[in-house]
């Protein structure tokens, strides 16, 4: 009976333990992110492979803080043959009151249908102080995106990001950079 007893106390210490805290091996998020500061125009510099965004040759987000402390998004893309395709939705806290670890959910005929299933991670890895950079990505390390408030940035700056984001496991050979205008320019003609 005894020996019972430690085997369901040990069960129920190790079922606590896989259930409560976070996984050591997940990407480290900023801990914190004023929203107020966060809102506003990122442009995608760079991106790991996604589905949705195939066709995408430059990406931009735009977040406005709501009254209610969420964010409604709106994701643009710019397709090579220069055609604007739209996603929106709302991000909002995975846990109450945590601004570094967010929920996605994009406003489409499926996620109407079966509200709260097909919804994304994400997480805010890096900001700059001034919040002109940022990383986001996601604990699976499938899904990665280098930001700024501007088209491109400096070679410091790029390899800055770049290191921070093979730091935290990504693997950054594989990313996609947004298509200069001139790219652009190229394919069209």
């Amino acid at each position: 009976m005894k020996r019972l007893l430690i085997l369901l106390f040990a069960g129920l210490v190790l079922a606590g333990c896989a259930t409560s805290g976070e996984d050591p091996l997940a990407p480290k998020t900023v801990n914190s992110v004023n929203l107020k500061k966060y809102q506003g125009t990122w442009y995608e510099l760079a991106r790991l492979p996604m589905y949705f965004q195939r066709n995408c040759a430059q990406s931009e987000a735009h977040y406005t803080l709501k009254p209610d402390g969420n964010i409604l998004v709106l994701n643009r893309c710019l397709t090579a043959d220069w055609q604007w395709e739209e996603a929106k939705g709302t991000a909002y806290p995975q846990v109450p009151g945590k601004t570094d670890k967010l929920w996605v959910e994009f406003d489409t005929w499926f996620s109407r249908l079966i509200p709260g299933v097909a919804k994304g991670e994400y997480w805010v890895l890096y900001v700059s102080e001034d919040y002109k950079t940022a990383i986001v990505g996601d604990p699976s390390r499938r899904y990665l995106w280098l930001l700024s408030r501007t088209p491109t940035v400096n070679g410091v700056v790029r390899e800055e990001l770049l290191s921070k984001a093979r730091q935290q496991g990504y693997d950054t050979t594989r990313l996609i950079w947004r298509a200069t205008d001139t790219q652009m320019a190229k394919t069209s003609n």
